[in-house]
């Protein structure tokens, strides 16, 4: 519940940055504020940011622009309740959020906005950015709340762009042969779970090499899967679970083959 001193005129169309400022200030305010916005952190508000992330990818993926504009919205507030969090701090302002991505399109793009002709190239403008930081390795800054596959793919590329990577596809392929043998030679849950974990990094580097958007795949992949079972369900004159696997398959094949 928002507690308001006066309440927002039922003609009020607040439709600029300015405003979604303000709006956001008030419901941190401490006297006259929202509760549950007051008692919110980075670290509360964090699984939201990354849930409208999701949302806006998926208004994409369904091409609805009706709903981009408001996942839109969403995740633009989510830039800005962190950026309120961060002033109350003295960390920093929205201001400064902003013209800190101003500065940094500005330099990343010197032929558009600057005297050169053409792009050095976007290893040689990560890794000068790089050198401004504690951290210079190669894979540094690589988000740890990425997706597992996505995550993965990124260290790899970071990796193969200084030249860790195998020469062809024939190497990332024997990989996974190769941990394979691992698994079914690991004794303890840990070590299999270690073994299934190298398993999964060295699929992500094969897609790679195929030039396969693995995260991609791999919720593609589900799809087909929800979809098929979904017909499963339906083509079922009893409960899945009173089926035999012999029964089962045939439902599924006969789901396949329905497209």
């Amino acid at each position: 519940m928002i507690m308001r001193s006066k309440p927002l005129s039922p003609t009020s169309t607040p439709s600029s940055l300015a405003e979604l400022r303000a709006i956001m200030a008030r419901l941190r305010d401490p006297q006259i504020g929202c509760l549950w916005d007051i008692d919110q952190t980075f670290e509360t508000i964090a699984p939201y940011t990354i849930e409208e992330a999701y949302e806006v990818a998926d208004a994409i993926e369904r091409k609805d622009l009706a709903a981009l504009k408001d996942e839109l919205g969403d995740l633009q507030l989510q830039v800005v309740y962190h950026a309120r969090m961060a002033e109350e701090l003295g960390a920093f302002t929205l201001d400064d959020v902003i013209a800190a991505i101003c500065d940094k399109m500005i330099r990343r793009h010197p032929h558009v906005f600057g005297d050169t002709q053409e792009s050095p190239g976007w290893e040689a403008l990560k890794a000068s950015e790089r050198d401004v930081h504690d951290d210079k390795s190669a894979l540094a800054g690589v988000a740890l709340a990425l997706p597992a596959l996505k995550r993965a793919e990124k260290v790899q590329r970071r990796a193969a762009r200084v030249g860790f990577d195998w020469p062809d596809i024939s190497g990332p392929r024997a990989k996974i042969d190769e941990e394979m043998v691992e698994i079914e030679a690991a004794e303890s849950f840990e070590e299999k779970a270690a073994e299934l974990g190298d398993l999964l990094f060295s699929v992500v580097n094969y897609a790679r090499h195929l030039g396969v958007d693995a995260e991609a795949a791999l919720r593609d992949a589900t799809a087909r899967f929800e979809g098929r079972f979904r017909k499963v369900e339906t083509m079922a004159d009893e409960p899945l679970s009173d089926l035999n696997i012999e029964q089962l398959e045939a439902l599924w094949q006969k789901a396949k083959t329905a497209g």
